[in-house]
């Protein structure tokens, strides 16, 4: 099962708010208390796929998981202790993985792909935050080498920063 990245179109807006839905009462439900109806909303998601920001990972057809690629990131990331500040960068924000793949790798997976493409467009480094009460999340980026370099405060409470080198 290969897993295939493509730009979100806005035909696929639905499926995606589905699938957010769903992985929103996984987390609930597992005591994660990081998104809600505010965050994010229909809205927030529908933005991301008009800049063209959003990429679906696809599997036989299926979306597996979602995550958003851009240059964009809070002023709160300026605290980061980055280790690669001089290097084009790319931030990863709202990954998600759809809860019918969920525990097969598919988080891995999705990076691994994202980590190719943006190799290929010479960036140097990925920087994203993470929930510090979702050790799933910390658990995917942290055996994927992806480095502490911080922390800040969202609504919902602390997030770390991660980032990780891309080797050319």
């Amino acid at each position: 099962m290969e897993l295939m990245l493509r730009k979100a179109v806005i035909q696929d807006l639905t499926d995606v708010v589905k699938i957010f839905k769903a992985a929103i009462r996984v987390m609930s439900n597992n005591g994660i208390d990081q998104c809600d109806n505010i965050y994010p909303d229909e809205e927030i998601l529908r933005e991301d796929i008009l800049k063209s920001q959003m990429f679906l990972g696809k599997i036989n057809g299926r979306i597996a998981s979602v995550a958003v690629i851009n240059q964009e990131c809070n002023k709160e990331y300026e605290t980061g202790n980055w280790r690669y500040k001089t290097y084009p960068f790319i931030v990863i924000h709202r990954l998600c993985v759809n809860p019918d793949f969920q525990n097969q790798g598919i988080g891995k997976r999705t990076l691994m792909v994202i980590e190719r493409m943006l190799k290929r467009k010479n960036i140097k480094s990925i920087r994203l935050d993470a929930f510090s009460l979702n050790p799933i999340a910390l658990r995917l980026y942290e055996k994927n080498g992806y480095k502490k370099v911080g922390k800040i405060n969202f609504r919902k409470g602390i997030f770390y920063l991660y980032e990780k080198g891309i080797k050319i």
